[in-house]
């Protein structure tokens, strides 16, 4: 099993698994819902040109979520197929 990372580390096109939110409060609470649990799978499908902002498929939505939030969302990579 990988190491977990930050969400906000994964590449265009990498999966992952949620491992652990570190958030607190009231953006953890919205985090779960909107579907951020653990073994929850999610992929990059995209990178802000500037930085600073990741779009994220989970559970067939979209999210976008700031690297200041993603720094505390903890997920663990997956194998690509092929």
């Amino acid at each position: 099993m990988k190491e977990p990372i930050k969400i906000c580390e994964l590449s265009v096109g990498d999966c992952a698994a949620v491992y652990h939110l570190q958030n607190a409060g009231t953006m953890r609470r919205r985090l779960q819902d909107l579907g951020l649990i653990e073994n929850t799978v999610v992929e990059c499908i995209g990178k802000s040109p500037g930085g600073g902002l990741g779009a994220y498929l989970i559970r067939g939505a979209v999210i976008a979520v700031r690297d200041e939030d993603g720094n505390h969302i903890l997920v663990t990579p997956l194998e690509k197929d092929g």
